[in-house]
């Protein structure tokens, strides 16, 4: 069965990553379109650097043209957000990203964007799952005669105006003043080209580690998380570099590294650019975050007078949420996050440029401002870990957890329980811990925030014991 999750269809190469599934999804993509009567435009078609990436996109633009369906095709490797951008720019009805974004190399996808740039929300990946189910035989024509045809049209230099777009909202003349040195790791991904551009259009020095193409990562997770940080820190700090910046397979989650090696976690990165943003630019308006993200931004929009919304966790929720309530920004924990007025989604590239311009207007390190922060609200500690579970064993524990609603023994009895997204549990401390299902892989996850290592590593093996009891493997990766 192809079913979209949180970040759309992912599936392990070779075995439901394959040409048959792929054609069958770009068929289902046509059906609803044509049914739609939204065929007056054409589909952009985008693709990451993973293996089978290119050939799958081809394969959906194949399909796509056999069913008189237009596609704007790349001549390379492009980043999720720039998909976006181009939707959102040109006016289209569709886009398409083949990508698993930071899954392992063993894994592929397809992400769908729709109108004005946006993760396609629930109801049309549902009403897509419907039309792949009822797929006999995928339509199909060769990409030349799709071109030969009109059909198909490469878009020379599609980052033009993506580039240009992000530089006119960053405020360059302060980044030009300092001139920081930064260290730049895209983790072999398809970001390299349009963040290198702008930092070196605002007269940074620029350098770059694994920005070569290798399908595996280099043996690596391609999630720009602490774990896999361990080489930017090191060249960091060796190379007395201002910053070190990282971002995923697709270019859509951001990693920092400060000037001391320090990991700035997706957490402090939302904290530090939505005070940066409200306090020193200026800009009015509430934030957004997912479930799993940290409370603290909850105190610092207090302390502005300000709001900070929770929603379920993906992203189409977060944007959603940014336009309803015109948020200065919105993110979640494991690097997406996205700035009010460029795109709707997860948007590592114009976060970067805005991240560089704070750094650039302050004499301060982030390590500095985080320390600020926390002698102003206290300490917010997050710890997470993930267990798997095999196929058989994901009804028994929706059952137990969701459903039967069990919950581990707490020391301190928790003032709420959510089952808005999985199980939340809220203490009168403003800790928390989450246990819910991931949306692209096999895993239970958990995350727990407390105002100590001890206390939210304490939440995370009560759920660990409970999941345990019920004979699943614990996976801390």
């Amino acid at each position: 069965m192809i079913s979209f999750g949180t970040g759309g269809w992912r599936a392990e190469i070779g075995k439901d990553f394959c040409m048959s599934n792929i054609q069958r999804v770009a068929q289902g993509l046509a059906d609803t379109l044509l049914l739609d009567g939204k065929t007056d435009r054409p589909v952009v078609i985008g693709y990451d650097r993973r293996f089978l990436s290119y050939e799958a996109a081809v394969w959906v633009a194949e399909t796509l043209a056999a069913n008189n369906i237009s596609v704007l095709f790349m001549h390379r490797s492009v980043p999720t957000p720039l998909v976006m951008y181009l939707v959102k720019e040109m006016g289209l009805h569709r886009g398409v990203e083949i990508t698993a974004s930071h899954n392992p190399s063993s894994y592929n996808g397809i992400k769908i964007i729709v109108e004005e740039g946006r993760d396609a929300p629930g109801a049309v990946t549902v009403r897509l799952e419907e039309a792949i189910r009822a797929v006999g035989d995928a339509r199909s024509i060769p990409l030349c005669e799709a071109e030969d045809r009109g059909l198909l049209t490469y878009l020379k230099n599609p980052f033009n105006d993506f580039i240009d777009s992000i530089l006119a909202r960053v405020d360059v003349s302060v980044i030009r003043a300092r001139g920081p040195r930064i260290l730049f790791d895209s983790m072999h991904g398809s970001s390299t080209y349009p963040l290198t551009v702008i930092l070196n259009t605002a007269r940074c020095t620029v350098d770059q580690i694994h920005a070569e193409k290798d399908a595996y990562f280099g043996g690596m997770m391609p999630a720009p998380s602490e774990d896999t940080m361990d080489e930017l820190r090191y060249r960091v700090m060796r190379g007395k570099y201002d910053l070190g910046i990282a971002v995923d397979g697709d270019g859509d989650r951001l990693g920092i590294v400060d000037s001391a090696g320090r990991y700035i976690s997706a957490n402090e990165i939302l904290v530090l650019l939505y005070r940066y943003l409200h306090e020193v630019k200026g800009w009015k308006g509430p934030a957004v975050r997912n479930l799993s993200t940290t409370h603290l931004l909850d105190r610092v929009a207090e302390s502005f007078g300000e709001k900070c919304y929770e929603v379920p966790v993906g992203f189409k929720h977060i944007s959603a949420k940014i336009d309803e309530v015109d948020a200065v920004l919105g993110g979640e924990s494991s690097g997406g996050l996205t700035v009010r007025g460029h795109i709707h989604g997860k948007d590592s590239t114009y976060s970067s440029a805005l991240f560089v311009e704070m750094i650039s207007s302050s004499e301060k390190s982030p390590s500095e401002m985080m320390e600020e922060i926390q002698r102003q609200f206290g300490r917010y500690i997050m710890k997470e870990s993930n267990i798997r579970f095999s196929g058989a064993q994901r009804d028994e524990l929706s059952r137990r957890v969701l459903e039967a609603r069990a919950l581990p023994e707490f020391e301190t009895k928790p003032v709420r329980v959510s089952y808005l997204d999985g199980v939340k549990a809220y203490f009168a401390d403003d800790s928390f811990v989450i246990c819910r299902f991931s949306g692209t892989e096999p895993l239970l996850r958990i995350a727990a925030e407390g105002h100590t290592e001890e206390q939210a590593k304490g939440y995370i093996a009560a759920w660990e014991s409970l999941i345990g009891s019920f004979g699943c493997e614990l996976s801390n990766r």
